[in-house]
Formats: structure tokens, sequence, C-alpha cells
């Protein structure tokens, strides 16, 4: 801001010197009476005064223009006026920031009336003179101050050369003469003096006026209450001074630097050079020289304030010297900044030039081509190897010929592009080479992953048919099972085994169906969706493609991801699958789909039904210690840094640690143990370098990982009458549920009906399915027993433990049972048998899930024998061989066959006569 508000000065100086030399008259107007005064006049002062004659001033400014005297004195159009050398009493006006210093023009204007007025008269009077006097305070913005303690004491003797009426404010052009000082406020009304000079200037003034009867008459009141409008004031003349070596040796600097300052900025040089050559007496004249020093450069008003109160001309040019240095040093900066910047656009123009200069000498040698016509080649370029669809290749040649007539510039250009970059960058008849050889498939499976021989063994039948086709077409799979058991990550093994690329995307929490479908193109940023994006990454039609989490999607005001993938999964539509950004048919039929789900129950029916589920069981304890050695081990070991020889980890410890650490169906907890022993190790390692071979043993297993988390678990190691074991499905694997019930009053009491009460968080299946139990025990009993009326006269309380934990379903349906008549016949069950099967009021076992989960959980927990629906039997045979061998296995149909196998005729009888009896 400051330079261009420097440079703005400048100019403006220039302009007002140009200006002067062409006006004759300066004309002067008034609001009180515009026909008294038509005419401005030009006064000359006494050549003997010590101060420089005035000059008309230039246009209208608020800047410090200086006044060019010698260099139109004696223009035969202007009329001389004598300046009275002493004038008392002046109009008092205050300004800010900037005073004005003699031989200097400054525009000002003033909105007070009684100022206006008295301002007005003494121009009527032919006495245009005022003093100007700066304010102690830039933020104060009247006219007029209170006080004398508000300006400064010493000011300038200013003539009015030019006056107009803006607005309800009055604009004066100031021309600076001299310096006055302050002696005092002027009374209300004006009294005659006896000064020679005075009485000589009145009778010249009523010589003037002779003729003219126009009654003016000033303001009688000249000092209102708190505002000072006129002051009295004393001429402040300089001390006398020699021009010794000292004088002139500044004034000699002065001239230097102003020559300095001229040539960093051409903006000072015409106006100071105007200066300079209208006369030898400004330069020779040191008072002179100092205030024009002043003048032109933008010091803060308080520091010119102290060249004007300065009356030692030698100090005088010093301080005039120090303000030229520090606009010196503001000039030099500012055109080192000008250049830096001048020369960076100078750069980047002759950079522009160049490149322009480049591509029509490349156009003209047919090097290269404009714009458009690179673009459409790049795009013919693109699909010259690929095999496009008749309606894609009839879309890109229309969008081609649009591309151009459009201009390079317009919205609809970078449209079309996009969409053309879109449609030219597919693999359009682009196919990677598939792996028919099962055995190569086989090793990578098996090199990969432990177990999942379901999913191992699908991948293998699915390259079988391929091969004996020969073409292999899409499929969709989808993996359930518990979190941890590496559904996500075979899908990756998957690939590798078939030679397809990879691409993987997570649907969890996903609640816009744009993901799937794309935006359309009238959005700004629209996009395609992840399906093309994935054809575009991978560069083939047939990759493998995980959608990982389908059971996680959410719905929102902006569609249903889990309708859009309907099309998706569909393997009659997404041959023609339309995304809304390519609005064009693209086909994935020779993609395969993973998905991958921990449970299907949050699965719509509709998409359940496209897909071909696995389901992928929780690991044993033999696997989970395979896994550890063979993939979990090494990996912990390379991530951690520890040598092999330097750590040892038993195979007792790892099944400790599953034992006691990591029962849940999947490893991926196993996985994060086995890395915290590999940390702790490498402390020991770095603590101290000499140490032995550290082993890992169950006796040191707590100094590695903590105190285990499952110390037992079986609740009841010799199970009461009324609880009986039972198995249930989670999505974290099998697990053993006990049902315990109670007798919650007095068998005996008379007059009273049984009842069954429930606990445990129950959900509603699982509440109708112990009403369902308790109606058929009651009719159970009285068929084995028809005297025992236990169930008629007590109130019973069912509890399933883990009441934080909600459970649900009807597969505890004969567990139920069990307990009611075991505590009803008081015969406890055997603690080494666990059961699961629905029961239907006639007493029909009915089949289950999750038989695999549940037989590994009766293993896990060391149960002997286990009782399942006969309808299950094939469920079973899916278990491994060495799980199967360990446990005895009863399939029931009736659950006559159940009690038959829970109480035994030598348990049950002598109970049976006990309760009878009593």
């Amino acid at each position: 801001h400051y330079f261009i508000q420097s440079n703005l000065s400048m100019y403006r100086t220039t302009r007002a010197l140009r200006s002067l030399s062409r006006r004759k008259l300066l004309t002067c107007h008034s609001a009180a009476a515009p026909s008294v005064l038509s005419a401005s006049r030009t006064f000359s002062s006494n050549p003997d005064s010590g101060e420089d004659p005035p000059t008309p001033p230039p246009p209208e400014d608020k800047t410090l223009i200086p006044a060019a005297t010698d260099a139109f004195a004696g223009h035969p159009g202007l009329a001389n006026i004598h300046v009275p050398e002493i004038l008392p009493v002046v109009p008092c006006i205050a300004v800010n920031k900037n005073p004005v210093l003699p031989k200097f023009v400054k525009m000002v204007e003033i909105s007070n009336p009684q100022l206006i007025d008295i301002i007005s008269n003494r121009i009527r009077l032919n006495k245009p003179y005022v003093g100007v006097f700066l304010k102690k305070d830039d933020e104060n913005s009247v006219d007029v101050v209170e006080k004398l303690d508000d300006i400064y004491n010493v000011g300038t003797f200013c003539q009015v050369t030019e006056m107009r009426n803006v607005e309800d404010k009055l604009r004066l052009v100031l021309l600076g003469h001299r310096r006055i000082k302050i002696t005092g406020i002027a009374p209300p009304e004006e009294t005659t003096t006896d000064k020679p000079e005075e009485a000589e200037a009145s009778k010249e003034e009523d010589k003037e006026e002779e003729g003219k009867k126009v009654l003016l008459e000033e303001t009688p009141d000249l000092l209102t209450v708190d505002r000072i409008l006129k002051v009295e004031t004393d001429n402040l003349k300089h001390a006398p001074y020699k021009n010794n070596d000292e004088v002139k040796a500044i004034s000699g600097e002065i001239v230097k630097t102003f020559r300095e300052i001229i040539r960093m900025n051409p903006l000072y040089k015409e106006s100071i050079q105007l200066l300079v050559d209208s006369g030898k007496q400004i330069i020779d004249n040191p008072p002179h020289l100092a205030d024009f020093g002043a003048g032109m450069t933008s010091a803060d008003g308080h520091e010119l304030q102290g060249i004007i109160e300065e009356c030692d001309i030698p100090t005088r040019l010093q301080m005039s010297l120090e303000l030229l240095k520090k606009e010196h040093a503001i000039v030099s900066l500012q055109r080192k900044l000008g250049q830096e910047v001048e020369e960076k656009v100078n750069k980047m123009q002759r950079k522009f030039m160049l490149n322009e200069q480049l591509k029509i000498i490349k156009k003209e040698l047919g090097i290269e081509k404009d714009d458009k016509q690179s673009l459409v080649d790049k795009f013919n370029d693109r699909i010259k190897e690929k095999t496009l669809p008749a309606n894609i290749a009839e879309i890109v040649e229309e969008e081609l010929k649009k591309l151009q007539y459009l201009d390079s510039h317009s919205s609809e250009f970078s449209v079309t592009r996009n969409y053309l970059d879109w449609l030219t960058c597919l693999p359009w008849g682009i196919k990677s080479e598939e792996c028919l050889e099962i055995d190569k498939a086989r090793e990578i499976l098996n090199r990969d992953h432990y177990g999942l021989d379901d999913i191992k063994q699908r991948i293998l039948e699915f390259i079988a048919v391929g091969k004996l086709r020969g073409t292999v077409q899409g499929k969709i799979l989808c993996f359930t099972g518990p979190p941890g058991v590496g559904k996500t990550s075979i899908a990756r093994s998957i690939a590798q085994a078939l030679n397809r690329e990879y691409f993987r995307f997570s649907v969890g929490g996903m609640s816009d169906v744009a993901e799937i479908k794309g935006h359309r193109r009238t959005y700004v940023g629209a996009m395609p969706g992840k399906l093309i994006q994935c054809l575009k990454k991978t560069q083939t039609e047939n990759p493998l493609v995980l959608i990982d989490e389908v059971d996680k999607m959410s719905r929102g005001y902006q569609g249903d991801p889990a309708s859009a993938l309907l099309e998706l999964l569909d393997p009659e539509q997404n041959s023609n699958f339309l995304d809304h950004y390519l609005d064009a048919p693209v086909d994935l039929s020779k993609v395969l789909f993973i998905c991958t789900a921990n449970s299907t129950d949050t699965i719509p029916g509709p998409l359940l039904d496209r897909m071909e589920l696995i389901n992928v069981s929780g690991y044993i304890a033999e696997e989970k210690l395979a896994i550890a050695q063979q993939y979990l081990s090494p990996t912990a070991r390379t991530g951690c840094g520890v040598r092999e020889e330097s750590l040892e980890i038993s195979d007792e410890a790892i099944l400790a640690l599953i034992r006691g650490y990591c029962r849940e169906s999947g490893v991926r907890n196993l996985q994060k143990h086995i890395e915290r022993i590999y940390r702790k190790a490498a402390m020991k390692i770095v603590s101290t370098p000499e140490s032995e071979v550290i082993t890992v043993s169950p006796t040191n297993l707590e100094d590695f990982v903590g105190k285990p988390k499952f110390l037992n678990q079986r609740l009841y190691e010799e199970t009461p009458p009324g609880v009986v074991t039972g198995l249930a499905w989670t999505s974290l694997g099998g697990k053993e549920l006990y049902i315990e019930t109670v007798c919650s009053n007095n068998p005996k009491g008379e007059g009273e009906k049984g009842t069954l009460r429930t606990t445990g968080q129950l959900g509603s299946v699982m509440e109708e399915s112990t009403k369902i139990a308790h109606t058929f025990a009651k009719t159970f009993l009285l068929e084995i027993d028809a005297d025992n009326t236990f169930f008629q006269r007590a109130d019973v309380h069912l509890h399933i433990p883990e009441g934080a934990t909600p459970k649900d379903g009807p597969s505890a349906g004969i567990t139920i049972v069990t307990a009611l008549l075991s505590l009803a016949t008081g015969s406890a069950v055997p603690p080494n048998i666990a059961m699961t099967g629905e029961v239907s009021l006639n007493g029909k076992v009915l089949a289950v899930g999750g038989i695999k989960e549940k037989i590994i959980a009766a293993q896990r927990s060391g149960m002997k024998s286990v009782i399942l629906p006969a309808a299950n039997k094939r469920d079973f045979d899916d278990v491994p061989d060495f799980i199967r061998k360990e446990l005895t296995v009863h399939f029931v149909e009736n659950y006559r066959e159940v009690y038959g196998v829970v109480f035994s005729a030598q348990q049950c009888e002598p109970m049976l006569h006990k309760v009878i009896a009593s």
C-alpha cells in the first residue's frame, strides 16, 4: 500500500505541475456568495522576507505537492497580489497525518459550518489566509479542536488558492508560505490594530472595494463554546546560520540522494527535475532545500512536524537527510522486489512464448497436432488393440465426433473427454490366461492355507469343469464362518491358483448405491462404480473380485446396496450389467465373485439365493497347532527380526496358549499372542545380547502373555439333578451351553399349580422352545410314571448361564426336556454327555444347524458322548475323522431314544421308586 501511495503521489505531482503551466486563472467558488468572488487571486510575497514567493496551486489532491514558484513567477496572465508579512489572527484548520510544508500544496476538506462561514467571509474580504496545524492524535478526524493541547503550536501560514463546495463540505486547495506559532486564542470579535502593515492593507482593501455596496460582515460568534475557530499567531523565523562546509556537505548529500532516488524510481524524475530546473534558489537555499527534501518523502506526519518546528538550519538539513535516506532504503527495497517479480514474470512469459513457438514449429513440421486431434489420436490408439462390442464402438465413434466440435474450454468438453477416457481404458476383449492344472492349483492352495478343505475342493471342481468345457465362466461363491478362519485371505490364494487378477472391496457399512452402480454423468465429479473401476485397474475381463462383509451392508436415503448387488451377482443378468456412468452394458459373466460373511441371517433372501454358500468352520486345537507352526510363527519371527535359533516355542506351550488364551474358532487372536511372545523375546535378546536360547514352555508361558483367560471350560465337574450340558452355535464357533433347572417352592404344597419361569436373556424362539419342552416333559413323565405329579405341584425356574449374552434358537429343545425330567425324577445326567436338537410337542427330534462347530466344541470341552438328530447324520460326515473317533455319537429320531441313552435302567429305576413312594 505504501509503494502504491508513494508512486501515485509522484504521478499526481507531475500532473499538477503540467496543469499549472497551462492555467492562467484559478476559479474560486463559494456556496454563500458565488457571484461575489468569481476568480481566485495569486499573491506574491516580498522577496526580502527570506521565503520564496508562492505559486498557484495544483489540481485537487490531498497529498503534498511542491509548488514550483519561480517557474511561474511573473506570468503575464496572473494578477500579483501582496501577501501580508504579518497577519496576527487567522482561522485555525486542524489536519491529521500530514502537515503543510512551506512551498507545498495540500487539499483539505472542512465540514464545520462556522469555520466554513469564517473562511468564506475572509475570502470575500480578499483575505484568503488560514493557519494549518497538525493534530497530535491521528485518529481525531474533526476540523476544529476543543483546546490548544490537541494540536501542535507550530504550523504553516497558508493561502487559499481554490475553494469548491462538495455536498455539505468545503474543499480548499492550500499553498504554504511560512511558519507560524500560536500565541493564543483569538477573541470573539476582531479588533483594530495600530500596526502600519495592517492599516496599509486596510486602505488597499477599501480602495479595491470602493463603489461596491455589498454589506459583508463577519460572523460575530467567532469563538464558540469548546471550539477553537481562530487563533493568534506570530511568524516563526529560522535562526541565523552560516553557509559553511557542513551546510554545503549536507546540502550536497541531499542532492545526491535525490539523484539516486530518481535513478531507482523514474516516477520521481519528472517532478523533481522540473523543480530543480526551475531555478537555483531551491538548491542554493538551505532552508528551502530542507523543506523540499522532507516534503518529497512519505515520512510520518509527526516526523514532518519536527521539520516544521526546527529553527536551526543545519539540524533541519540533517533531519531532512535522514528522512531522505529512509526513503532511499524503501525505494531500494521496492526496486529489489519489483525486479524479482519482473524476473519471475519474464521467465514465465518467456517459457510460455517458447512453448507456443515450439507448438507452432511442431505443427508446421507435422510432428505434433493440436490438443483436440491429439486426444482423438490417443483414444483411437487405445481401442486399436481391443475388441469393442458393436454398441460400445458406436458410442465411442459418436463421442469422438462430438469432441471435435466442442470448445476445449467448455464444461461439456471435459465431461466428454472423461467419458471417452473411461470407455477406451476398459479391457474390451482382453482376458488373462487361466491355469487349468489341478495339481498346480492344489499345491498353491495348500501352501498358503491349512485346512479349509471345502473351499479348496470347490475351487478344484471349478478348474476341472473349465478344463472339460474348454472355457471358464464366472461364478458367485459365498464363504460364511466365524472371524479369523481365513475367508478373506484365501481369496488371494485362489486368484493366484487360477492365474487371475485380484481385486477386493468391502461393502461393510455401505449405504450408497452409486458405489456399485456409479454416478450419472450429470453430477459434478461423477465416477463409475466399483466394478468398472475394477476392470480398469486389473485390465482383464475375468478377474477375481472379492466382495467383503456382505452381511454388514446398511440402507440409507441414497438407496439399498443389497438390492443393487442382485443384478451384479445374478448369472443371468450380469452379462449386461448397466453402470449409470457408462450408460452402456458391460459383460461381467466371466468374473469370479467371492463374497464373505460371518452370518447369513442379515443377508436378504433374494441375494442369498444367488450365491453358492460354502461354510467355513472353526479350527480345533490340533489344526490351530499346525497353523501356528507352519504359518504364524515364521511370519511373527520375520516381523520381529528374531533368528530361528534364538527362540524356541514348544508344542505344549502352543497347546497351552490355545486352551488357556485362544479358544475362539479363528486364529487371529492366536496370531496376536504369538507376536507378543516374539516381541518379549526380542526385548530380552536386545537387553542381554549374550543370553542363551530362549525357550517358551507351559511353565513360563505366563511370563510372555500374562495370566490365562480360561481356566476351566466346565461349570460342573459333576452335574446335579436338573443340570444338562447342551451345544450351541455362535458367530465365533461352537460352544457348550448349560441348562439349569431348580424347584422354586415346596413340591409337597397342596393347592398350587405348577409354573415355569425362565431367565438368561432368551430370545422369542427359545422362549417358545422352553414352553414346548415343558409341555412335552409333563406328558412324557405321565407316560413313564403316572403317579408322579411333580410338574403339577412345583414351580420350576429354568436358567441358562452367561445372562449378558443373548441366546436364541430351537436347538436346545431336547436339552431342556432332559433337564426338566432330571429335576422331576431326581436323576443326575452324566457330565460327559452333550446334546443338541429341536423337539416337537409329540417328542420328534428335528434337525438343527452348526453341527460341525458343535462337535468341535464338544471335543474341545472333553465330552465323550454326543446326542444328535438323525437328520443331521449327513452333516456329521463332514467332521474330521480324528474328531469323530474321540466321540460316541447317538443319532435319535424321537425323545424316547434320548431318554434311553441318558437315563439308563440301572441308574433311574431306584430313583423312580423313591419318587413314587414320596
